[in-house]
């Protein structure tokens, strides 16, 4: 019994170090932004001296800033809708192939994750330099979708293979075209994992930076390439703002996520 006392105490102490540096290595750093965010002064200062939303309506006033916040979100839905579209799509194509090449063709879509942005940047730059579209929002969500479809398939795999297609084929048998079918009966019950899924890939391009630095111009500047190039010349209290606002965003996501499909699903699929 004693060791058995001992090991729980032992498995408590290891849980609490692990909370204990995640909120260090993450919570913190993310607390200290946006407390920037609200200082009066005009400097980037921690703790804030004053509390203030002043520079919240800065930003409002920035063309600058505004104009790579619409960027992110045009990119943003862009990369959505495209990796939704193939993604979807080859999770559908590989849900009742069970031939040897499966697992082949699974590592295959997941293989852009596994490929440094640097070199997707740079053979993405040359190849849409030879059109002049290297600056060009298309060339910006087909770039975030490299690495946003795999994430897709993932979910919309996981959310295909809790459906019971004998529903779908049970539509067709009473008359309905395959497209039908799907539309009426499959659509319906795995909306939540679409939502999900489409919510991953908007997240994913919106927190990008490698690639878009790479792609990206003055007209089409997406937040973590303005917040790079402001950063460069002096610590600028937008960018916290910035920051903080993308922060929210994405924390909202993800709450709708949960809500739609629950955070243990939303967990699992993604």
């Amino acid at each position: 019994m004693s060791c058995l006392a001992e090991t729980a105490t032992a498995r408590s102490w290891l849980f609490r170090v692990v909370v204990a540096t995640l909120f260090g290595l993450l919570v913190l750093p993310l607390a200290i932004v946006v407390a920037t965010a609200f200082d009066a002064s005009s400097a980037v200062v921690f703790p804030p001296t004053e509390l203030s939303l002043r520079w919240f309506g800065e930003l409002l006033a920035s063309r600058t800033w505004l104009r790579s916040l619409a960027n992110s979100l045009l990119v943003a839905t862009g990369t959505s809708a495209l990796s939704m579209l193939v993604g979807t799509t080859a999770a559908l194509g590989l849900r009742g192939y069970d031939g040897r090449f499966r697992s082949g063709l699974v590592g295959l879509a997941l293989l852009p994750l596994l490929v440094p942005g640097v070199v997707i940047a740079v053979t993405l730059l040359t190849f849409f330099s030879a059109f002049g579209l290297q600056q060009s929002y298309f060339a910006l969500a087909l770039a975030h979708s490299l690495w946003a479809t795999p994430l897709t398939f993932s979910v919309m795999q996981s959310t295909f293979a809790r459906f019971d297609w004998q529903l779908h084929e049970a539509a067709m048998d009473l008359g309905a075209s395959r497209l039908t079918a799907f539309r009426t009966v499959v659509v319906p019950e795995v909306r939540a994992g679409l939502v999900v899924a489409a919510l991953v890939a908007f997240i994913v391009s919106l927190q990008e930076f490698v690639m878009a630095l790479f792609l990206s111009g003055p007209d089409t500047r997406t937040v973590p390439v303005q917040a790079w190039n402001s950063l460069r010349q002096s610590l600028d209290p937008l960018v916290s703002v910035v920051s903080t606002l993308l922060l929210a965003a994405v924390l909202l996501l993800v709450l709708l996520g949960g809500a739609l499909a629950g955070l243990d699903r939303l967990a699992t699929d993604t």
